[in-house]
């Protein structure tokens, strides 16, 4: 997308993660935990990808978009369609954007990348908002629980 800005990428804590669970430190089921609120979001807004899940293998990931910002208000949190995002980039100055990738099979789910979208990346104005832990991302939504307690335990 044209406004896309402050990219950050989970790929790297993607791979560390499946490295424990191949490791034998870290179990199926705290990696496979999404909440049935992500998997319906992922069934009604997700966005298909050719992807295979890497915890099963037997169905494709969906990517879940969600959006938060000042300027939503009460649409903060929700998940959209990647349809949507460009239109909701022209409407408003600045919101930040996750993206989770979803397994409907065994539930496996991890936070791929967040990023700002908005008017204000057209004209070069407006930094970003307040910096987000490179680990959290700052989504409790998106982050699954048993993710969150990890990060506590190695804190």
């Amino acid at each position: 997308m044209r406004t896309q800005r402050q990219v950050v990428d989970y790929s790297l804590q993607k791979r560390a993660v499946l490295r424990e669970l191949l490791a034998g430190r870290v179990g199926t089921y705290d990696v496979c935990d999404a909440s049935p609120y992500l998997k319906n979001a992922a069934r009604f807004h997700g966005e298909p990808t050719d992807e295979r899940c890497p915890i099963c293998r037997s169905e494709n990931l969906i990517h879940v978009h969600y959006i938060y910002g000042d300027e939503l208000k009460q649409s903060a949190g929700q998940a959209r369609t990647l349809a949507e995002l460009p239109v909701l980039a022209m409407t408003l100055r600045e919101f930040q954007v996750f993206v989770v990738e979803v397994c409907l099979g065994c539930d496996w789910n991890h936070l791929v990348e967040q990023f700002l979208l908005g008017r204000d990346g057209l004209t070069g104005g407006g930094e970003g908002g307040p910096d987000q832990d490179a680990v959290g991302g700052g989504n409790a939504a998106a982050t699954a629980p048993a993710t969150r307690r990890r990060r506590e335990a190695q804190r």
